[in-house]
């Protein structure tokens, strides 16, 4: 998944001849005082760098710019706080007086908004006939009546000319629109609006909890009465059903059956149930002690009282059908957060020009993180000991179901697909036919190579370029290149296997409705092959690259070494203090947040690996290095051919590189991928850091927090075998020739850089060079070079089934990963 998260810059020695590149950050003055941080925003503070390179020797600095961290000022201070009390409890009633007196009225008079369109005048009117989507109501961003008013939400946010009229827009909004839908456009608006730029709200998963945990917690947590529970002296230990080999002390064999037993079901061997329970340390997360050995944060976090419970994934593993068994990872929160604010950044329906989303080639990138989750998601079924992603016929049966066992928070909820499910049987035929007619015109046009819009323009498709024509279609955005027949398809689409109606305004809860929950189901990556089927089909009309084309003159990669691969399950804290119900304190006004909910989960991790390349050079020179992982066999241990494998590597890293003529030593870890993320701070810390900040007690970054956009640096790997799973590591330098520098027009300590046009490391195809067909006899050249590796996974909760655990009913601090 090329591109990156937020940019960085890293200061690098090198030596003459061999060069042996090890970093370190600006902002530490010593290389023996570096703690181990990421690059990107990969820690409470962004890297900054320079890149030297050593001639002949002595050592040469590039005139690379730098930028500082900043640090927020009181405006902004007041700015944050408001978008994290506005969002607070939403699907409560507004709280916080001083949000309540801003927002008596939306602002409706022309002169305070930038543009005045048709959008907005829609729903204001929709607002004063009474006909918008009520408040408790679901929201789909896919239902065409909800997205038609969310959009004319969107636009009152977005075009306020001042923050006041933002502000009181806003805090209507969050009155009296659905809270679906107010948070969609509000999250749209923070995100877009160029003024707002280091402004955060919390992550998705912290806003909605109900997106992303079975209704059994929800319901609890919900539940959850802090009086109630202060007067609990002891709990009840239930009778666990879990496996000991020396348990008993009567019997030398006694056993005790533990039905439908998971990894992610650790609880149970600690003998903890879901309930419950004081957590007196601190937030589980891979990146805790960057923070707890913080003075600032012990500041932050005292006196906050934290519960936590432990929580599970959907639990059908046998009796229902197998593919839930990889419910670790549909159903992980990084996962399907990375695809919701993909689609936020780069919304459908927002204009490419207007926004910058044409910049960063919107719709080339859209299809390519398809083909990217696809791709990842191949390697993790292959880990399970599945194979290929299912194929969709439009009239055949869907063989697995799925059942979300979400709940929505107006307690209605989400409906499921039973097992053979026939969409067209129980469909709409005219929808299901028209979605059917928008593939059908799209390969018809492919073989023909050129279409002649209704205006008549005329586009040739066999071209590379035309990626930019396919890839907007395909998403179905605001570029397409003609509206007429191709705008809205997208949005059918989910409208119809979600079995809504053209002009339904009232809907069941599905999750093929919203972005953030329709990772979950199996069937959105069978249903999503249809979309990079199209992808392949206009790549197929390309010819593949030479060897001349792909040949980089004076560069060999001689070697690479990995280190070893392992994957493991560790247990993480998600803040869903969102869901608490209890009595909210304010003391002069200022909400005292003091509790803390906590969902405690086991999910995919691995260890940090390294790479170190040895890369001859004929002469000094710039050139891009990219890192792809993709598997060697199939489910039955075939070698799986190149030019079919190729679409099933996903590219993990990517960076510009000042060669020396010589040998380059290079030394990279997993740490210093810029397209990935640590776990992020929570909701509870970054309102109380806010708070300690408007005190003067504390200066708050800009880039306090991991950037919304950023792939799980945890989800890398596929989980990998005990054994070793065989895959292949593929690594490719290619000249770096462009006129621009990545990162170099925005301000990467705290930006993304969404429509700058300078994400991207360089303006080569996405995916490139395995984004076209592969003609073995041409594709070997020495700058390209394959690694095969085992990826190792190590069961983190194997010793609880050694011995009895002797803290047995209460957590495990001292598990090691």
């Amino acid at each position: 998944m090329q591109g990156s998260s937020r940019g960085y810059k890293r200061l690098c020695l090198g030596a003459v001849k061999t060069t042996d590149f090890r970093c370190w950050s600006l902002s530490e003055p010593k290389p023996e005082q570096l703690k181990e941080n990421r690059i990107g925003a990969k820690g409470p503070r962004m890297k900054l760098t320079l890149v030297i390179l050593a001639l002949v020797g002595c050592v040469t600095a590039f005139s690379v710019p730098t930028q500082q961290v900043k640090i927020a000022d009181k405006t902004f201070l007041e700015k944050q706080k408001f978008l994290f009390e506005v969002v607070y409890r939403i699907d409560e009633p507004l709280m916080f007086e001083e949000w309540i007196k801003m927002g008596q009225k939306l602002i409706t008079d022309k002169a305070q908004y930038e543009t005045f369109d048709f959008y907005m005048e829609k729903f204001w009117e929709s607002y004063k006939l009474g006909v918008l989507l009520p408040k408790g109501e679901f929201f789909g961003a896919l239902v065409k009546t909800h997205h038609k008013q969310a959009y004319g939400l969107f636009n009152f946010f977005y075009y306020a000319k001042d923050w006041e009229t933002f502000v009181r827009n806003v805090a209507w909004a969050r009155i009296h629109v659905n809270e679906g839908m107010f948070v969609y456009a509000l999250t749209l608006a923070v995100l877009h609006k160029p003024e707002f730029e280091g402004l955060i709200l919390p992550q998705i998963y912290e806003i909605f909890p109900q997106y992303f945990f079975n209704s059994k917690f929800v319901y609890a947590a919900e539940k959850f009465d802090y009086e109630v529970f202060s007067k609990l002296i002891m709990y009840e230990k239930e009778y666990k059903d879990i496996l000991y080999k020396d348990y008993s002390e009567f019997t030398g064999n006694f056993y005790f059956y533990t039905k439908d037993w998971k990894t992610w079901q650790w609880y149970k061997m600690m003998g903890l149930d879901q309930e419950w329970y004081v957590e007196d340390k601190y937030f589980l997360r891979e990146n805790f002690a960057q923070f707890v050995n913080d003075p600032k944060y012990v500041d932050v976090v005292k006196g906050l009282k934290k519960f936590y419970m432990p929580v599970d994934y959907t639990r059908d593993i046998d009796f229902f059908n197998d593919e839930t068994k990889m419910s670790y990872f549909t159903e992980d929160l990084g996962w399907n957060a990375y695809w919701y604010y993909l689609n936020m950044d780069y919304a459908f329906f927002l204009n490419g020009k207007q926004f910058g989303l044409d910049k960063d080639r919107r719709g080339e990138y859209w299809i390519y993180n398809v083909q990217q989750i696809l791709a990842r998601y191949y390697q993790e079924r292959l880990a399970n000991g599945f194979g290929e992603i299912p194929e969709f016929f439009w009239y055949k049966q869907i063989e697995y179901g799925y059942d979300p066992q979400l709940i929505y928070y107006n307690g209605i909820g989400y409906s499921y697909r039973k097992n053979y499910y026939d969409f067209y049987t129980y469909g709409n035929f005219e929808m299901y036919n028209q979605i059917q007619n928008f593939f059908s015109r799209i390969y018809k046009v492919l073989e023909t190579g050129f279409y002649k819009t209704a205006d008549g323009q005329v586009f040739d498709l066999h071209k590379p370029e035309a990626i930019k024509i396919v890839g907007n279609y395909l998403q179905g955005n605001a570029d397409t290149f003609d509206k007429y027949f191709f705008n809205y398809y997208y949005m059918l689409a989910h409208m119809y296997f979600a079995d809504v109606d053209y002009t339904d305004m009232e809907v069941f809860p599905n999750i093929f409705l919203n972005f953030e929950t329709m990772l979950r189901d199996p069937f959105f990556y069978t249903f999503y092959k249809k979309f990079t089927d199209v992808f392949y089909t206009f790549k197929y009309y390309l010819k593949p690259y030479t060897q001349k084309d792909l040949f980089y003159e004076g560069i060999t990669i001689k070697d690479v070494s990995v280190s070893k691969l392992v994957t493991y399950y560790d247990i993480v804290d998600f803040d869903v203090t969102n869901l608490l119900n209890d009595k909210m304190t304010f003391v002069d006004g200022q909400y005292v947040w003091d509790k803390a909910l906590l969902a405690r989960q086991a999910r995919l991790n691995h260890k940090p690996f390294n790479f170190e390349f040895t890369i001859e050079s004929d002469k000094v020179q710039k050139g891009v290095v990219r890192v792809f992982l993709g598997p060697k066999f199939d489910e039955y241990g075939r070698v799986i051919p190149l030019d079919y494998n190729r679409k099933n590597f996903v590219q993990i890293d990517s960076f510009v590189y000042p060669f020396i003529a010589g040998t380059n030593t290079i030394k990279r870890s997993s740490k210093e991928f810029s397209w990935t993320a640590e776990d992020r701070i929570t909701y509870t810390e970054l309102y109380k850091y806010v708070m300690l900040a408007s005190e003067g007690k504390y200066d708050f970054p800009l880039d306090i927090s991991e950037p919304h956009n950023a792939f799980p640096d945890r989800l890398v790997l596929p989980k990998g075998w005990e054994q070793g799973m065989p895959m292949q590591f593929y690594f490719f330098v290619s000249p770096f020739a462009e006129e621009y520098e990545q990162f170099s027009n925005f301000d990467y300590t705290y930006s993304s850089g969404v429509g700058s046009g300078t994400r991207f490391v360089d303006t080569k195809p996405f995916g490139y060079p395995f984004d076209r067909q592969i003609d073995e006899s041409d594709f070997f050249v020495p700058n390209g070079f394959f690694k095969d590796v085992k990826v190792y996974y190590v069961d983190t909760f194997a010793k609880y089934f050694e011995k009895k655990y002797a803290q047995f009913g209460s957590f495990d601090y001292s598990i090691e990963y």
